[in-house]
């Protein structure tokens, strides 16, 4: 396979793989075009690359557009699974907007800004006054029910496979269960309903590389968002991530086989 990428910390060690900073962009169009695939690119590109220059990219457009917007995540989880999805109120922010989600939400509830990633942006309201700060904050309203949990779990999705699986508990602050706000990561068995959610979500909405975080409660769960752009704190010794993605990659570039069934191959493996 012809590579080029535009992370080059993301794509270290991967072969034949042309190393581009984004702003070079439009001085290699035809060694990206040649390319089979196009590897992380900053989000503005994404028009240029897909549109412009017909280029396939990884991760896929899907998880660049869902995942760049809380609003739309939630959005998106809402259409494909409603019964995973923690009651959440969405509204432009004006005062009647305010009033009414503030008298609609039980407290403590959690709110948060449309973009932000590891833990930022992030509030759990306890007060009138807190939710007076956050919406000075913000231009849009978005408010979640608390869910009853003190960690959740990490699924980390490359194409059509769990990569790894983890748990992470609270920081010693309490509510944070992100690894960067002070959370701890826990090995401990994780359920097979939590990665199949995950699964069931990448396929769905067309997600190929994405840490997943996921909430059990009284062994439901309940997807509360992923990130297309993950740490690798707690990818351990047993998870390859390279190997991932260039056997996906690879399978994903293949031509169909002309003697084999005449109808489409689905993309995804079905999940429960």
């Amino acid at each position: 396979m012809k590579l080029v990428s535009f992370d080059i910390f993301r794509t270290l060690g991967f072969p034949d793989t042309k190393t581009l900073k984004p702003e070079q962009i439009l001085a290699h169009k035809e060694l990206l075009k040649d390319a089979d695939w196009v590897l992380f690119p900053e989000y503005w590109q994404l028009n240029a690359l897909v549109h412009g220059l017909k280029c396939r990219v990884f991760p896929s457009v899907a998880s660049y557009r869902i995942g760049h917007d809380k609003v739309e995540m939630t959005r998106a989880f809402q259409a494909v699974a409603p019964e995973h999805t923690p009651w959440t109120l969405i509204e432009a922010n004006g005062p009647e907007e305010q009033q009414a989600v503030w008298d609609a939400m039980v407290v403590p509830f959690v709110a948060k800004l449309p973009k932000a990633s590891m833990g930022e942006g992030v509030w759990l309201i306890e007060s009138k006054a807190d939710w007076q700060r956050y919406c000075e904050r913000t231009n849009v309203l978005y408010a979640q029910e608390s869910l009853p949990i003190d960690r959740d779990v990490r699924v980390v999705i490359v194409g059509d496979r769990v990569v790894s699986a983890y748990w992470r508990t609270q920081a010693d602050q309490g509510f944070y269960n992100n690894v960067s706000q002070g959370g701890r990561i826990d090995r401990g068995p994780v359920p097979t309903v939590v990665t199949d959610l995950a699964l069931r979500l990448a396929r769905e909405l067309e997600v190929d590389h994405a840490g997943f975080d996921i909430a059990l409660v009284e062994g439901y769960p309940y997807v509360l968002e992923f990130n297309r752009l993950f740490g690798n704190q707690g990818l351990g010794q047993g998870s390859d991530l390279k190997t991932a993605i260039l056997d996906y990659l690879q399978r994903q570039a293949e031509p169909e086989d002309p003697n084999g069934p005449t109808g489409p191959a689905p993309l995804w493996p079905v999940a429960v």
